[in-house]
């Protein structure tokens, strides 16, 4: 029997680090994860190990490569965000990937945003709520500024999936989806970097852009598979939408982070919109993406847990939980305060289902606040939620009474963000069609229920 041809896909989040085979009809045939114990930078403060996950590409690769079922055509990667590896001139990283949650120095971002027009001009340019590591671009300031040595050492900072394609490739470059996601380096305004990164002298340290589908031949004499680039992992995941649907939508990506995605929204950010934790990123066309984020998936994850302590039961009930339209309909007569379900008694509540209604209810109604922040003037024909949310069958019932006159689908798809690394090079490596049924969709019709 002849090997099936196949796309490996690494897909690098902060937790799990794993590797993915696509055949041409983009299924599953292969899967491996890995976890990593952290390291720690000069600091002391927790931090990717780069070593080992170099060493896991390279293991991983040897693996698939001795399985005679599969001949791999492609390599791709997907990866978290504000991830710069430094390296120096002999290809080596300098320096920890530091971790993005680590404190800013006191002052320092101040002193980059006075010097370049202030704070809220700054952030609406770059589209980049002020964020301290977080905009990785602010990073690399800091080096310049802290640490002068160490920064004339760095021939280029490279984001996580370029640093993960340098690696097979001994090729430098840079991509827009990583530039475009909150680094404070790209002037959404004048589609350029921003006038810092010239005048600072940091645009030398970053490597040309080039583009999403483009592909490098691998360092290993005789290889014959195309290496991409790389991606954000957002953005990758938006990938599938954009290729199988042409007309508007917004995508709901649920998980920590409820973040709304509208490609089709291409309207600069305004300060008051960066205020409501609005930003935009850049998908990988290149063409600026109208996002909004609201912390639902953490804020759920604390109340189910206080639900559960109050009355005494498991809080995994409230997984399979089913949406009751009698209740819903109790609840709107009788509890009229719009509030945060933190500040609700639950002693008000007859019982958890009561209660975790009401908290969905909550949850969903900021969730409309957010999402319609992403919506323009062009009418949005369907909203897609993919992640946890998408399989809580009162939260994607209550999404669909609030936007009555939009389609509402629940989304589902073998890993997203890999499955978007895998697409964007389809041409280089696949010799079928792209399959129309890799997202599989339920739809909820606001027709069915009442009226929030």
């Amino acid at each position: 029997m002849s090997a099936t041809p196949v796309i490996a896909v690494f897909d690098v989040g902060k937790t799990n680090k794993k590797l993915f085979l696509f055949d041409e009809d983009y299924r599953i045939v292969f899967e491996r994860t890995a976890r990593f114990t952290e390291t720690a930078d000069e600091d002391g403060f927790p931090c990717e190990n780069i070593e080992s996950l170099r060493l896991s590409l390279f293991d991983s690769l040897t693996e698939i490569f001795r399985q005679k079922e599969f001949v791999v055509k492609a390599i791709n990667f997907s990866a978290y965000g504000a991830s710069f590896v430094m390296i120096g001139r002999d290809g080596l990283p300098k320096c920890p990937l530091y971790n993005y949650l680590k404190p800013y120095p006191d002052g320092l971002d101040s002193k980059l945003y006075a010097k370049y027009g202030g704070k809220e001009p700054f952030s609406v340019q770059t589209a980049s709520p002020p964020l301290g590591n977080l905009n990785s671009g602010l990073q690399l300031y800091r080096l310049k500024e802290e640490k002068p040595n160490l920064y004339k050492d760095i021939k280029y900072a490279l984001h996580l999936p370029q640093y993960l394609s340098f690696l097979l490739t001994g090729e430098y470059c840079s991509d827009l989806t990583s530039i475009g996601c909150h680094t404070a380096l790209w002037d959404f305004e004048q589609n350029r970097y921003h006038e810092w990164v010239q005048q600072e002298g940091i645009i030398a340290k970053l490597a040309p852009i080039e583009a999403t589908n483009k592909t490098y031949s691998a360092l290993s004499p005789g290889s014959n598979y195309a290496i991409g680039t790389g991606l954000h992992d957002s953005s990758a995941a938006l990938i599938p939408y954009l290729v199988n649907f042409t007309e508007p939508f917004v995508l709901i990506s649920t998980g920590t982070w409820c973040i709304s995605l509208n490609p089709f929204n291409h309207t600069p950010l305004t300060a008051d919109m960066l205020k409501q934790d609005c930003l935009s990123y850049l998908d990988y066309q290149g063409k600026p993406v109208m996002a909004s984020r609201l912390f639902s998936g953490f804020e759920h994850e604390q109340q189910v847990k206080r639900i559960a302590e109050h009355f005494d039961i498991d809080a995994l009930i409230f997984k399979t939980m089913p949406f009751d339209r009698d209740m819903m309909r109790r609840l709107k007569a009788t509890i009229q305060a719009e509030t945060s379900f933190a500040e609700r008694e639950l002693s008000t509540f007859a019982n958890e289902a009561e209660a975790y209604h009401q908290f969905v209810t909550d949850l969903v109604r900021a969730q409309v606040n957010s999402t319609s922040l992403v919506f323009t003037d062009a009418p949005v024909k369907r909203i897609f939620v993919d992640g946890g949310f998408s399989k809580n069958s009162i939260f994607m019932n209550l999404l669909a009474l609030a936007f009555p006159h939009i389609e509402v689908f629940a989304a589902s798809m073998a890993q997203a963000s890999a499955l978007g690394a895998a697409l964007v090079l389809h041409k280089k490596w696949n010799t079928k069609p792209i399959p129309n049924d890799i997202i599989e969709l339920k739809y909820y019709s606001a027709s069915q229920g009442m009226l929030l």
